[in-house]
């Protein structure tokens, strides 16, 4: 992980640098959606909390031990703790928001509600930065929100509060990514991803505690756990890089592509057959990620 930004990031990303950053963030998103596998595993027998705090925990002792080993404990301060301390927040709100909204909502409408981050980042990249998406780049974002609603069939159900956080969730996650590119060349990767942990893993263990407490684990368990806090770790690394190298209203929308992941895995680890939706609302995300960067 480098703290070396190209001007093109910097400045406003060339094509070049968002074709580069879509890339990097399809890759972040397929990592991510590992680690929610890995999630559900150990959720059939852990509680959500404790396997939250276990991933997250792995992450940070991980990437200590990785910094240590190679010199570069320093790069971990933050130079800029303010808005690393602003980002780990906003990062770790949306996480309490969108567990909330896994318990009180079907999943198919949670994950509706909370991707409407990429129209966030559109309308936040506009309004924050001064970046301007295409009238494809627009359809592009709109299209792939049709095709997320195509692949997960939300039903309809009476709003309530789960509603209301999945919808905090989205622009809580937003206004992270967009603070992402505000962010000054001269702060490190490793720093943004780090203060993230540090705030996420004792915020986590406090909901675990609360939420029942904290139950002995397998050598399985803990080595899932190991892999999850590994693939988690190296998700933020990527995502981080995605957006300091292309424009957040571009990069943003490429988040859909956590469905077509989603179901990938869970064709080759649960069985879960792919239904023709799921394919249809899939062709439709990819249509629109091409837009995108039109």
């Amino acid at each position: 992980m480098s703290a070396e930004v190209s001007s093109a990031g910097a400045d406003g990303a060339a094509p070049a640098a968002n074709g580069r950053a879509a890339i990097v963030v399809l890759l972040a998103f397929a990592v991510f959606s590992g680690t929610d596998a890995i999630v559900k595993v150990l959720a059939a027998g852990i509680a959500a909390p404790q396997v939250t705090f276990l991933v997250t925990a792995a992450a940070l002792v991980i990437l200590f031990c990785h910094a240590g080993v190679a010199g570069r404990l320093r790069r971990l301060v933050p130079r800029q703790p303010g808005l690393a301390l602003l980002r780990a927040l906003l990062l770790a709100g949306d996480t309490l928001l969108i567990h909330y909204a896994f318990a009180a909502l079907p999943l198919a409408e949670a994950y509706l509600l909370a991707f409407l981050t990429p129209i966030l980042v559109a309308m936040l990249g506009f309004v924050l930065l001064g970046e301007r998406l295409s009238p494809i780049g627009w359809a592009g974002v709109v299209i792939g929100f049709a095709g997320v609603a195509v692949a997960l069939k939300p039903g309809v159900a009476p709003l309530n509060l789960g509603h209301a956080a999945a919808l905090g969730s989205a622009v809580l996650f937003a206004l992270s990514l967009v603070l992402l590119r505000r962010t000054k060349t001269a702060e490190t990767d490793e720093a943004l991803v780090a203060s993230l942990l540090v705030v996420l893993t004792p915020l986590s263990l406090g909901v675990a505690l609360v939420g029942g407490g904290i139950v002995p684990i397998s050598t399985q368990d803990f080595a899932l756990a190991c892999a999850g806090g590994a693939l988690l770790l190296g998700g933020h690394a990527l995502l981080v890089r995605a957006f300091r190298i292309g424009e957040a209203s571009v990069v943003a929308p490429f988040q859909y592509s956590q469905i077509v992941w989603g179901g990938l895995y869970g064709v080759f680890l649960f069985a879960t057959p792919l239904e023709f939706h799921t394919l249809v609302g899939a062709g439709i995300i990819v249509l629109s990620g091409w837009l995108v960067l039109k």
